[in-house]
């Protein structure tokens, strides 16, 4: 799942070589004839999609993510491990009580 703004040919040929999907429509002038099929991929797609972004923004939000300011990228990494770590939890604990 990707940003509409990376899908140029570039990429596009790279993730196919590689035998990745990326959804979304062709590139060019768009066909008279749509497929049905193809557009209700791409919907389901991109509901996964905005379920990810809404979890990413209630983590910059709710849990800092978008306040570290680590010197080292090793730091970094493990306190943005700890974020997720803890939002995990917190989403169990919901769940669970």
């Amino acid at each position: 799942m990707a940003d509409k703004i990376y899908r140029n040919r570039d990429n596009l040929a790279y993730c196919k070589s590689l035998g990745i999907r990326l959804s979304g429509p062709k590139l060019g002038r768009p066909s008279k004839t749509e497929d049905k099929n193809l557009e209700c991929v791409a919907r389901q797609d991109v509901s996964e999609r905005n379920a990810i972004e809404g979890k990413f923004g209630e983590g910059k939000r709710k849990y800092g993510l978008g306040l570290i300011q680590a010197c080292l990228q090793e730091t970094g990494e493990t306190v943005v491990a700890l974020q997720f770590y803890r939002l995990n939890l917190e989403r169990k604990l919901r769940a669970l009580f």
